[in-house]
This record gives C-alpha cells, structure tokens and sequence, in this order.
C-alpha cells in the first residue's frame, strides 16, 4: 500500500512526489507515457521557482542547466527595465522543460519515489479511510489520491469537479524545425512583425534547428491533432510574409487561450494540483512555475496529515491558498492577452499600460505577480509579513535556505520551538520568523502569539 498516489509525471507530479519523500511518505507516480515529451512548452522558471529550488538545495544543478536573464519586459510583451526585486535570485532561469522535467524526475526517483511509466488512472473509488485506484497496471490502494495530470485530467473527471471558464478564442502554433533562411534574416523578421504582433517569434536552438511560434489562422476543431508543417509556411506567409524556408520539423503542435479554474482543489481524499487545477494562456511564462508552487504548498500538508500531527483543516487551507493564486493568473495572463491584440482599442489601451509602467512602483507589481514572489496568503494578520515568503538571508551559519533542505518548519532568532522540535528547526540569526516548510512567515518575532502560531501550523506539542 502507498500513502499517495500522484497521476501525472510532469512537473507538478514529480515535484509534489519529492517533497512527500522528505517526510517518509510512500509516493507511487504514475504517468500514461511511456517516455517524457521532447517537445519544450516552458522556457523558464521564475524568482519564486528558482527560490524554491534553492530551499531545496536543487539550484546548483538548474543553474548548470540553464541561462540567467533580466525579468524586465514580461507583462504582455511590453519592454520594460527590470525593476528591484526583495530576491536573492532576481532574474528569470532559460531552461527547457524537457532539462526542468528530467531534473525533477531524477530528484523525485532519489528521493525513492516509485515511478511507472506507460501506467494511467482508469478509475478510482474512495471511503473513509483512503482510495483504491484502478491503473492500467493493476489496483492500487492509498490514503490520498492527487491528480497532476494536466489539463484534460482523468482525475478530475472521475471525481466530478467542474472547470468552469472560457474556451479558447484563438490558437498559436508552436514548434521546432530547420530553415533555409540565415540568421540575420530570421532576426529582422521577428523584429519586425513583433513590433504589432507579440505572438510571434522565431530563434535558433542550436544544430541549424529553429523554435517557431505563430498565430494561427483560427481555432482547430481537434485541439489534439499536431498541424502540419504546411500549416506553418501558411500561417508565416499570413503573419511574416516569408515561410522562411521551414522545413523537417522535429516536433509540432498547437496551443489556446481557454482559461479554466476547477471549482474545487479538493473532493474528499483526492486533490488536484497544476494544470489539472487550471489552465490559462501562457503570457508572462506563469503556468509550469504555477505548478510547482501548488506542489510546494500542498507536500508538507499531505505528509503532516498521513504522519498523524496535522492541526484539524490544515488540508483545506491548500485550496484556500492556492486557488486565489491561480484565479490572479487566469486574470492576468487574460489580461495580457488583451494587451497582445492588434485591434485598434486593445493597442490604445497597450500604450496606456506602458506609459504606468514607466513608474517605478507599477512595474515591481506587475513583475511581482508574474514572477510569484508577490503572492501572500491570508493568515488573517494585519502584519503585512505574514503570509508573504521569507526571501533568502544571511543567518550565524550560513544561509537560511541552506537550513530548510529537510522540507520542516523552521524558526530563527533567540527563541526555540521546544515542544516541536520533531517538526520544527531552529538557527540563530538576527530576525525573529517562524517559517512553514514552504518558506511561508507564520510568525514574526514582535508578536506574542508563537505559540498559538505553532499550534495552527504544527499541530500540538510532542509529548516525547
């Protein structure tokens, strides 16, 4: 028997199944394919993912990975300078999805992670006391089902959770392949129709190979079906006026703006966590970093309630956070969206929005939202703080992200958590926080009320 089963070997999945690791939990993922995808979605992590990856003592292998850039210019393709950012890690990590995948896959499988490939939910029930989920492999027995199997998931199907939203107005093409024309000339095109048309783009990837993407010329009846190469020398003819010579395409496919949020993040002993959660257009680049934050915040949550010291709804406090976040995304990314449109009114309303963004304070917000590390949680504290992520600072010894590797609370300064030092960390340092193992302020040190903080995050003091 496992303690979780996760469907959907993606990001958020592996994510998730690592972060039950930390505590013990006994994690089956299963993922209907049989090989990760080769075709890259994301192009990056932001502040909060890649603070996230520090916390968890996984940055160094990413950075190997990927290329650091300035987070200036994200909200709806306008061109802005990169403004301040309470971060240690203020810029944006280019890294392909297919590195981000194998990275989070390898974390999970050392961490002891079981993983089955070519496996995929058909169907599960649940009691009192957990959920037997039928695979393609066979039957499965768990306390706690979660499914991170993306946006058309099985999981929330099968467990009736509605998706409101809106369906998507129009559709891009996206994909790698080789051309005939030079660099400078692809360069001078690009420049040229994203000066009106945001939605375009193309740029070498290295082996005489190209990343294109396009608008389409409307929807497609069949979201699943790949469009044809043919389908982009039309659309770059349309959009460009060259096809560019494109041509032995490596992979192809096609995405929408529908935007859907799930009714719900939990029914019963079943969760659902990124794109099974919410899809949204990819403006701003918000949607496999979304993913991860939900893993994050719902990982320590699961393992406290299966270790048997969860404080009573600490489970439901998961949806009570995260799906506000996604519910700003889905408005943000809409947004933008809007701001993307060549129409007359949408482009006045452009120009407005970056005349605003010209101030100092309007584009840290902006950037602050996309890059996830203005998110805060209602802890119902008037302590601007709390609820905010501590960001990463010099303790006695060290870091303080150095010291939550182990996925525990952590508390800093004079006073200790004596009674929950099975759960709780300390470390020396000049300011006073108690931090949850998301590296969320539950507590900061001017307040009288640790204790009771404690109590509402970690459950009641050991009696050992």
């Amino acid at each position: 028997m496992f303690d979780v089963v996760i469907a959907g070997g993606g990001p958020t999945g592996m994510m998730l199944a690592a972060e039950l690791r930390l505590h013990g939990v006994r994690v089956l993922v299963v993922e209907k394919d049989v090989e990760p995808p080769l075709f890259v979605r994301s192009l990056g992590l932001h502040v909060r993912s890649i603070e996230i990856m520090d916390q968890r003592g996984l940055l160094e292998q990413f950075l190997a990975h990927g290329r650091q850039h300035p987070v200036g210019g994200f909200f709806a393709g306008i061109d802005k300078p990169a403004p301040h950012l309470d971060s240690e890690h203020a810029y944006v990590l280019g890294i392909p999805q297919t590195v981000t995948d194998r990275l989070l896959a390898e974390h999970a499988a050392a961490a002891g992670a079981e993983i089955r490939r070519g496996c995929e939910v058909l169907s599960f029930t649940q009691d009192d006391y957990g959920v037997t989920v039928v695979t393609s492999a066979g039957e499965e027995r768990a306390s706690f089902l979660v499914g991170c199997d993306g946006g058309r998931s099985t999981v929330r199907k099968l467990a009736g959770v509605g998706f409101p939203g809106e369906p998507a107005r129009v559709e891009t093409l996206l994909g790698e392949m080789e051309a005939t024309a030079s660099v400078d000339e692809m360069a001078a095109v690009t420049a040229r129709v994203r000066e009106t048309e945001k939605r375009f783009g193309v740029g070498p990837i290295g082996d005489g190979v190209y990343r294109v993407v396009v608008p389409a010329a409307g929807v497609s009846e069949d979201r699943a079906a790949p469009p044809t190469i043919e389908d982009f020398r039309e659309q770059l003819r349309a959009v460009a006026g060259t096809d560019l010579g494109v041509h032995s395409p490596r992979w192809l496919s096609r995405f929408g703006d529908a935007s859907r949020l799930a009714d719900r993040y939990r029914a019963g002993r079943v969760f659902l966590a990124g794109d099974a959660a919410h899809v949204h257009p990819p403006t701003g680049g918000q949607g496999l970093n979304l993913g991860l934050q939900d893993a994050f915040n719902l990982g320590w949550k699961l393992a406290a309630e299966i270790a048997g010291w969860a404080p009573l709804g600490l489970l439901d406090t998961y949806e009570a956070e995260r799906r506000p976040v996604a519910e700003d995304v889905v408005n943000n990314t809409r947004a933008q969206m809007a701001l993307m449109d060549t129409a007359p009114g949408p482009q006045a309303v452009r120009r407005l929005f970056a005349e605003l963004m010209d101030f100092e304070d309007v584009n840290r917000y902006l950037v602050e939202k996309l890059t996830g590390i203005g998110v805060r949680y209602d802890f119902g504290s008037a302590d601007d703080r709390i609820g905010r992520r501590q960001k990463d600072v010099p303790v006695k010894q060290g870091r303080l992200y150095e010291h939550m590797r182990g996925g525990r609370g952590l508390i800093t300064g004079p006073r200790k958590a004596q009674g929950w030092a099975d759960r709780v960390d300390h470390v020396e340092a000049d300011q006073a926080v108690l931090l949850r193992p998301d590296g969320h302020i539950a507590w900061a040190g001017d307040s009288d009320d640790l204790e009771e903080q404690l109590r509402r995050w970690f459950g009641e003091e050991s009696r050992t």
